[in-house]
Formats: C-alpha cells, structure tokens, sequence
C-alpha cells in the first residue's frame, strides 16, 4: 500500500463538486476504500467521493497527493488543521478556506476566495488565483488572521479584504480594491494593481513592488522615500521560500503613503521607487 494518499480526478462533471472531506487531518486512519465511499456534495445530491476520484494509498502520514484538473472541484483543504495536500493541477473555489495549521501546494491555477479566513497554515498556488485571497465571507467583520498565501501569478479584486494578520504576496499583478478596509496584516504585490488599492484601510502594509506609480485614492498623504527595515526581512524571506523576487527589490527604495484617512488612517502604502 502506498505511503501517501493519491486522488486522481477522472469526472467530467460540468456540477461543482463540495469536497470539504478533503483533507488529510480529517481522512487520517481511514483505508482507500472507506474513504472512496465518504460522501461530497455534488448539485443538489450527495455523491460517494470514489465516484470522481480514483483513491490509492492512506494518509498514514498526513499527505495527500491530488492528481488531475479539479476546477470543478471546491473546498480542497477547508478547515483543515495539520499534514500537507499537493496539487498537480488547478482548484475551484475555497481552497484552504479557514484553514487552521498545514500546507496546501497547487501546480496550477485556483479559483476565487483562496484561504478566505484562514487562521493558520501556507498556502501556495504556482499559478493565477481569483478574487478575494485571503479575504473575509460577505457580512463578515474578519478575513484571513493569521497564516501566508502565496500567488505566484496574477490574482484578481479584493485580495486580503478585511483582513486582521499574516501575509499575502501575489508575484504578478492584482486587480481592484487590493487590501480594502484591511485591519492590519502585510500584503505584497510585485505586479501592477488596479484602482482604490488600499480604500478603508485601518492598519496594516501594502507594499507595491512594480515600478507604476499606482493610481492612488486623494486619501493617501505621501510621508517620505525610505527603506524600511522590516521589508527587507520579508523579501529575503519570500526569496528563500522560493518566490520570486527580483534584484531591484532589494536596492531600490520606497514612497510611503499613509491612509486611508477616511478609516483610521494608520495603514501604509509603500511603493517601489528607483530613487
């Protein structure tokens, strides 16, 4: 019997498939045949998860291995709070959501709301995410509060919305609202941004790192160019985990603007500056 638990998507199911049950500190002890039999919601049915996935394998040791291309696939991780998942190929939508300890690696492309609430635990995604990483549930007062997300490609609106802790990095560009009403955490954008990046922020660090000059909120009051000390601990420990990172962000320094001013107004935008 193999070491590490394989799922290996083979359904061509244009339904959603809601499979929560997916992970490993939840299916630890369970044999590949009672855990093909666990139920997934799939429509308006509950559906046995053997009848999309083939399983091999047990969870022996806390790892699960997903093989095939599961965008119809949600919830991959939820909850989960200790062992790793591996992805070898692209996600739907909650990945990691309110993840409490553990990792969570994809090889591909994942949908909107990845580690929406998380607590705990790394997720990275080698690929491009949705909207709302990291963010919080609508009617929520509270998105992601501790933990890291990596996006190693483009992400979409809201990344880090409402967000408490942690840190966010997206490798390539972000789309509108980046770190709206952010309470505080780190977020790290080495790509271009859309408009109103930082609108109601309270606390809390975005830092830009594409040479653009975003197009900020009148909100945001430019303080100084400096290089602030904490960002450089960030990168080289972004660049030891592999993400990626370029020369110039380790020379270069940045503007900062404070806001937003129409919240409490202690949060920072740093962008990057060749000055």
């Amino acid at each position: 019997m193999l070491a590490m638990l394989t799922l290996t998507y083979r359904s061509d199911t244009t339904i959603p498939i809601e499979a929560e049950i997916i992970r490993p500190d939840l299916l630890a002890g369970k044999s590949a045949g009672e855990i093909a039999q666990l139920l997934v919601h799939h429509g308006n049915r509950q559906v046995p998860l053997g009848e999309f996935f083939d399983v091999q394998g047990d969870v022996s040791d806390e790892q699960i291995r997903l093989v095939g291309d599961c965008r119809r696939v949600k919830l991959i991780g939820a909850g989960m709070q200790r062992g790793s998942i591996v992805v070898e190929g692209s996600v739907g939508m909650h990945l990691g959501a309110e993840m409490r300890g553990g990792n969570i690696e994809v090889h591909g492309d994942a949908g909107d709301w990845v580690g929406a609430e998380m607590r705990g635990g790394t997720i990275r995604v080698r690929g491009n995410a949705g909207h709302l990483v990291g963010a919080a549930y609508r009617g929520s007062r509270r998105g992601m509060r501790e933990g890291v997300i990596l996006i190693h490609g483009n992400a979409g609106n809201e990344v880090g919305s409402t967000m408490r802790r942690g840190l966010i990095a997206i490798g390539g560009t972000a789309a509108d609202f980046a770190g709206v009403d952010m309470i505080a955490g780190t977020i790290c954008i080495l790509g271009s941004v859309g408009i109103r990046t930082g609108a109601g922020m309270k606390r809390g660090s975005i830092v830009l790192g594409s040479a653009e000059t975003p197009a900020l909120l009148p909100t945001f009051r430019r303080a100084c160019v400096y290089r602030p000390q904490f960002l450089d601990i960030y990168l080289r420990t972004l660049s030891r985990w592999g993400f990626p990172i370029e020369d110039r962000h380790f020379t270069g320094k940045y503007v900062r603007w404070c806001g937003d001013l129409v919240a409490l107004g202690k949060g920072e935008i740093l962008q990057w500056t060749a000055e």
